[in-house]
This record gives structure tokens, sequence and C-alpha cells, in this order.
């Protein structure tokens, strides 16, 4: 299906998700990927702080209201909570998590895992993998739609974890010895 990849290898949709579990015979199947130049440590508060706002275009998504651009210090997401929050409303709901390794959660009737892996030495891979019973139709709709907003998504993720990771050695290149 046409925008059903982005930034993944065939291995990586291979693998298994736990978004799999809830949806046994998908129509649609979205997989999302990229290489962020910092630890699954530093990338996973951001993932986590979805629960916040979408990251995606915010002008589209959020009715221009800015995601921000640090970190809120959220506790430990939690199965039931809302998973994200856009144009000021709650919405969808967290279903699985492992913290630092996953977050999967449902929303407009789509199933989503978010799912961090250790690349290289420093280096993460951060995978979404979007999952849903639709009519193939509305699949290819939805696939080029969510091409264009999860990618923005991911990339805004990668650079605040990046940023966030840089600034973090920075001051601890600062830092006496002892």
């Amino acid at each position: 299906m046409f925008g059903d990849r982005w930034g993944v290898t065939d291995s990586e949709t291979k693998r298994s998700y736990p978004c799999d579990e809830f949806v046994v015979a998908p129509a649609l199947q979205l997989w999302r990927g990229v290489r962020v130049a910092a630890p699954p440590t530093a990338v996973w508060p951001w993932v986590a702080q979805i629960r916040l706002a979408p990251y995606s275009y915010d002008w589209i998504d959020n009715l221009g209201r800015r995601s921000p651009q640090r970190l809120a210090g959220l506790p430990e997401p939690q199965v039931g909570e809302p998973f994200t929050t856009a144009a000021g409303r709650k919405q969808g709901r967290i279903l699985s998590i492992d913290p630092g390794r996953q977050l999967t959660a449902t929303i407009m009737g789509a199933f989503m895992s978010y799912v961090l892996v250790l690349h290289d030495r420093d280096d993460t891979r951060l995978l979404l993998k979007v999952t849903m019973r639709v009519n193939p139709w509305i699949g290819l709709a939805l696939s080029v739609g969510d091409l264009v907003m999860a990618r923005r998504q991911l990339l805004n993720l990668k650079h605040l974890a990046e940023r966030e990771h840089r600034q973090g050695l920075d001051e601890s290149a600062l830092e006496p010895p002892r």
C-alpha cells in the first residue's frame, strides 16, 4: 500500500509489536521509524510526554497550541490513562506499557505501538507501528495522512530528544572532576 512505510527496514516491519495483540486481522498496517542520536533513556521521556500534546503539526491537530518543547517531568504513563491531548481535549487510551521500551495506545480506532530499540552504542531506533480494521479505501487515505503526521511527530521527538541529550552532555562536561 502506498505510504505504509517510512524510515523502516524490512526486518523492522517483520518484527512483532505490542499493538499486534489488539488487532488480530488488520486491514491496515503502517510502519514508521527514525534513528535518534541519543540512548533510549533520553528518548523515552519524550515518547511518554505525548500524553501532553501530539508533537506533529500543532496548527492542524492542536489548534495552534505548541507542543511543549521542554520535558515536564511527568510520572511514568499508566495503562488506562489518556494517550494524548489534542485541541485541548484528552484523546485515546494507553493500553500497554514497558517503561523505556514501548508504549501502546488506541485512538480513533487505530492501535499503535511506539517501540525504542538500542541501535549501536548510543543511538535509538524509534519505531511506530499503526494497525486497524478498516475498509481498504479508507485505509489508503489514512495511510497517506498518517505518513505526513507521524513523520512530523517522530522527527519532532527525535529533535527534542537529541537536543536534550546534547545539553545534558554539555552540562556534564562543565562539572569539575571529583
